[in-house]
Formats: structure tokens, C-alpha cells, sequence
């Protein structure tokens, strides 16, 4: 019975509403605020966007009663977080099936792609407490973005209207965790300021598995008022962690990890008649220390710098014709290596496309190009296409196709260690994606479901001849990936208390092409099937709680489920907060072999002044 009270507890406060109160839906004449998705070049509403598009706003974070947006993330249909410890410690993103290195992050627009590996993509994410939104475009985005969407791409949007005060806050839970932080932020029709700052730390679920992070994140809104306006940011995540079986097999215990994770820029959006311009300077740096034995450096160690400096100019126009997209990004990429050398490379992007409105607005059609160059792999074109057909004010019909690509890591093309060799000569993975979709979006429902279709090419496997011999990284496998997904979500109100179900199932069948080479490392490991469930409840005025559910079952592995509850108490300007993590204490493990933690607690202060 023990074992089974957080359930009981959570099961009771479900049904006993239920006795005293009687469903009710939310009021027709109640109006939603409309969500701008800036996950394209042209910035459309969602329900007017022909693409896949998913969101979870601040407030959803919030009541979900995650302290990471990786943890936020896992949540949803179609994503694919695989970490290898608590509060998305050393965690990769996946998207449809997708590899960590074919899924794209971006902080409000900036492009955050790791030129050593996709490993990284995660450390640059900025404190929950600074987002305001986050945008998930699936399926083929190289159109829009350019290479590393090749599954999807992820738009961080951080706070744009903040007020003058702050938050205190400290948690607290198993394996020793202990999370502090303090945010700072003051606001006025002229400019406004954020800064933050937490330190989180644990003694870890298992040996060599501690962990110490630091995250600094500012943001500043200068010249609001002015033609020129700027937004500043600057975002560094520091970690030091025991990283037992992270890296290398399950056997190698005593490995250890420090990594840097640094952004600095500067933005603008100047709007000039139909014109709406957006120029882009910013700077990203990664840093990557990994010793295979954590106290003996002098047995193998790697280091790794990497620094990325460009600049975006993206431009709109509003005509007769429909709205324009345009714009240019260049950038020099470099890294700095006891393993891979120093490389660097040059690139250039330019795209547009052109978003017309037929028949009144029924039918919508969005042919686009990105054309790319790179010093080292030489000129691409990447066309795409969108169409939407609006059988209604809230019914749209859409469907969309395009190429997408991957240039090959620095890791995929230079590493060596005693096992694994590199290949400079490797090509761009590549892919045609399809896409047909319906939505439904009013103010007390949303839906959508998908089917798609993605046939990659030159997909990078790391083969070898015979048993002896390396492993070394070699363009030969086709990868044909089917699948279909659905998420409904369903706002009501018990007893004149908000409330809200989301829903979402993600189904993928991966048909791969036979290795023609005796020993193939090359696996699939994607999420074949991928339920999701989320229940947020407004008790009182004062009490509210979550309940997240997801059931996961990858190709070739058993099934398991993970359920997540936290129950929160807010009095005036105190917050006090209980979650448990891994509920039902499942046993389960999402890469790398790597066990996660069983169930564990956390228990969360704020003060907000």
C-alpha cells in the first residue's frame, strides 16, 4: 500500500472533484490569444501554417512542474529525448526518427548546430525560467533553415514583456540534488532587462554520476520605442559530471565530461511600410573535455574547442502578390582539437520563397528554395513546398515535400581513436520527405494528425570488413521511414477550475537497406511506438497538479511506461511545489544501454517579488 499512496493520494483528488462538481467546457465567448509561430521566414498564426507545428507555452511548462526544458520536451509526440540521467543530464534530440545530429535548435531564430557533434545541441538550452514558448517544426526544414533540420528543427522563443521584480527559488530531492536560483528582470515602454543565474548539482543515482551545472542567461530590449530597436542575449551553461557509460560501452564506468556552452547576440526587427526586416549578429562557442578514466587524464583524453561567428539578414514584403520571404546567413565555423586537428569552414545560405493566397484565402501555396555553399563540400539547392486548403475557419488540410540534407560532423569526418576511424571523403546525408496533414484549432480544441514519408540516402553507417579490422565512417545505407502521428488538446473547465488534456501517439516504421559490408555499427533505435499524455487540473484558486504519462516501445526492445506527478501550492507570492519522477519506479533505459533512475523526489520553494 506504500508503495502506491502518491497514486491513491493523486486518484483521490481526481474523483473527489468529480463528486462536488459537473463538467463544464470553457466559455464560446472566452478569446485565446493568437500564437505567431516564428519557426518559418514568413511568421504566420498556427492555424494558418501548412506545416506540422507544434508548442508548449511558459504556462505548460509551468504546471507541468519540470525544472529543464528537456525534461519539458519529452513530453510531447514525435520527440525523442534520450538522456542518461536526471534533469536531462547528457540528453540527445530526436525527431520522427531522426538522428541527434539531423535535429536543429534555435534560440530565437539562431541557429545553435554543433560543428563536432550533435551531442552538444542540448547544452546551449537557456533556463526555463526565461522561455516564453517553444516552437517544434517537423519534418523537412532545410527550406526554411538550411542544413541539420533534417528531421525537424526547435525554436526556443525566450520572454519578450517582462516587469519589474523576480524570482527566488531552491529545490531539493534524491541523490542528493540541490538546484538553486535567482532571477532578476525590470521593464518599461523604453527597454527592459532579464538575467539569471542557477547552479544545480547532485550526487548522482549510481557511481560516477554527480554532477555540478552553472547557468547564466541575459537578456536586454534596448530602444523599444526607437526605429532601431535591439535585443541583447547572452547565454553560458557550464557542466562537470561523472559520465558512467555515456560515451563509450556500458563496461567503461569511470569516464568523466566538462563542456561550455556560450551565446552572445545581438537582433533587431525594423518594420518600413510593407517591409519587416530582421538583421542577426551572433557568436557560439562549445567546449568539450572527456577523459575515459576520470582520475588518470594521461590514458585518453579529447579535447575540443569549437566557435561559430555569423550573421542573418531575413526580410518580408507584403504585396498583391502574397507575402515574400527572403534573407541571406554566413557564418565561419571553426574547431580546435587534440583529436580532430584545427578545421574550419565557410558557408552561405540564401533563401525565398513566396507565400500565395488563392480564392479568397481557401487555398494557400509556398514554394521555397535555400541554396547553400561551404568551402569544404561545394554549392547545394534544396526546393520545398507547402499547400494548405481551408475546408473551414478552424478545419485546414495541408500537405508539404522537400529536400532535406546533413553535412557530416567533424567527428563523422577526421576522429581516431583505437577502435574508430574517420573519413574526409564523406557526402552529405540527404532525403526527400513527404507530408499530408489535417488541424483543427478553436478555442476549446486542437488537432492535428499526419502521415509522412522520408527516404534518406547516403545515411552515414561506421562498417569494417571483418572482426579485426576498424570501424570507419562510410556513406552506404537508404533509410525509408513511414509513419503517422496524432495530439489532441482539450481545455474544459470542473467546477468553473481550469483544466486541460493533451494527447499525442506517434507511430514510425523503419525499413533499412542491408549492409553490403560484413559488420555494420549502424542501428535503429527509434521510438516505434510513442504515447503521450498530459493532465494539468486547477483544484482551488491556491492548488493545482500534473499528471504526465508516456509509453514508449523502440524496434527490437520491450515497452515501458514513465509517469510523472507534481502537486503545487501558491500562497500570495510563495510557491511551494512536490514532483515525483518515475512514478510506477520503472526500469527502463533510452540509450547507450544506460539505466535511468528509478522513482525519485524533488521538492521546490520560489518566492516571487
Amino acid at each position: 500500500m506504500r508503495r502506491n499512496f502518491p497514486i491513491v493520494i493523486t486518484f483521490l483528488i481526481f474523483i473527489g472533484q468529480n463528486l462536488y462538481s459537473q463538467l463544464d467546457s470553457l466559455p464560446t465567448t472566452q478569446q485565446l490569444k493568437e500564437i505567431i509561430l516564428s519557426s518559418s521566414r514568413i511568421d504566420l498564426p498556427l492555424k494558418e501554417n501548412s506545416r506540422t507545428v507544434q508548442f508548449i507555452t511558459a504556462e505548460e511548462l509551468k504546471k507541468s512542474g519540470v525544472l529543464t526544458i528537456v525534461e519539458g520536451l519529452q513530453l510531447l509526440s514525435g520527440i525523442d529525448i534520450r538522456q542518461r540521467g536526471i534533469v536531462g543530464m547528457q540528453a540527445d534530440l530526436y525527431i520522427r526518427g531522426g538522428s541527434f545530429d539531423q535535429t536543429l535548435l534555435l534560440i530565437d531564430g539562431i541557429k545553435l548546430d554543433d560543428a563536432q557533434t550533435g551531442h552538444h545541441t542540448l547544452n546551449f538550452l537557456p533556463p526555463l525560467e526565461m522561455v516564453e514558448r517553444i516552437e517544434i517544426v517537423k519534418g523537412p526544414a532545410a527550406r526554411i533553415f538550411g542544413q541539420n533540420a533534417f528531421t525537424g528543427a526547435i525554436n526556443i522563443v525566450t520572454k519578450q514583456d517582462v516587469s519589474k521584480g523576480g524570482k527566488l527559488a531552491v529545490h531539493s530531492g534524491s541523490f542528493g540534488q540541490l538546484h538553486g536560483e535567482i532571477t532578476l528582470q525590470n521593464g518599461s515602454e523604453k527597454g527592459s532587462y532579464s538575467a539569471h543565474f542557477s547552479r544545480n548539482t547532485s550526487d548522482g543515482y549510481r557511481y560516477n554520476t554527480d554532477f555540478k551545472n552553472n547557468n547564466l542567461f541575459f537578456k536586454a530590449q534596448l530602444f523599444k520605442q526607437k526605429k532601431l530597436p535591439i535585443n541583447l542575449i547572452a547565454n553560458f551553461s557550464g557542466r562537470k559530471f561523472g559520465a558512467n557509460g555515456f560515451c563509450a560501452s556500458p563496461e567503461a564506468v569511470d569516464q568523466y565530461e566538462e563542456t561550455e556552452a556560450g551565446i552572445l547576440a545581438l537582433q533587431s526587427k525594423i518594420q518600413q511600410g510593407s517591409w519587416n526586416l530582421e538583421p542577426r549578429l551572433y557568436w557560439r562557442r562549445g567546449q568539450d573535455h572527456y577523459l575515459y578514466l576520470r582520475n588518470r587524464p594521461e590514458v585518453y583524453e579529447n579535447w575540443h574547442i569549437t566557435h561559430k561567428l555569423g550573421a542573418a539578414f531575413d526580410a518580408t514584403y507584403a504585396s498583391s502578390f502574397g507575402l515574400t520571404g527572403m534573407g541571406v546567413d554566413v557564418a565561419r565555423v571553426s574547431i580546435a582539437s587534440n583529436n580532430l586537428g584545427y578545421r574550419e569552414r565557410f558557408l552561405a545560405m540564401l533563401f525565398v520563397e513566396q507565400r500565395f493566397n488563392l480564392f479568397d484565402g481557401v487555398l494557400n501555396l509556398t514554394p521555397g528554395v535555400a541554396v547553400n555553399s561551404y568551402s569544404d563540400f561545394g554549392l547545394f539547392a534544396y526546393p520545398g513546398l507547402d499547400l494548405g486548403l481551408n475546408l473551414s475557419p478552424q478545419w485546414l488540410l495541408y500537405g508539404n515535400l522537400g529536400y532535406t540534407y546533413r553535412i557530416p560532423t567533424y567527428m563523422d569526418l577526421f576522429y581516431e581513436d583505437r577502435t574508430t576511424l574517420g573519413n574526409p571523403d564523406l557526402k552529405p546525408e540527404e532525403a526527400l520527405s513527404k507530408e499530408v496533414g489535417i488541424r483543427y484549432s478553436s478555442q476549446k480544441l486542437r488537432f492535428y494528425a499526419a502521415f509522412f514519408d522520408r527516404r534518406a540516402t547516403n545515411l552515414i553507417d561506421y562498417v569494417k570488413p571483418s572482426e579485426t579490422d576498424l570501424w570507419r565512417a562510410t556513406n552506404i545505407r537508404e533509410l525509408i521511414t513511414t509513419g503517422a502521428e496524432v495530439e489532441l488538446s482539450f481545455p474544459f473547465r470542473l467546477s468553473n477550475s481550469k483544466q486541460n488534456i493533451q494527447f499525442g501517439y506517434t507511430h514510425l516504421i523503419d525499413d533499412l537497406e542491408a549492409p553490403s559490408i560484413a559488420f555494420s555499427r549502424y542501428s535503429i533505435n527509434s521510438l516505434k511506438h510513442h504515447v503521450t499524455f498530459r493532465y494539468s487540473s486547477q483544484i482551488t484558486k491556491k492548488l493545482s497538479t500534473f499528471l504526465g504519462i508516456k509509453h514508449a516501445q523502440r524496434t527490437g526492445t520491450s515497452a515501458y511506461t514513465v509517469m510523472d506527478w507534481s502537486l503545487d501550492w501558491q500562497l500570495k507570492s510563495f510557491e511551494l511545489r512536490g514532483s515525483v519522477n518515475n512514478l510506477l519506479n520503472a526500469s527502463y533505459s533510452e540509450t547507450n544501454l544506460v539505466p535511468m533512475p528509478g522513482r525519485n523526489l524533488l521538492i521546490s520553494v520560489s518566492y516571487r517579488f
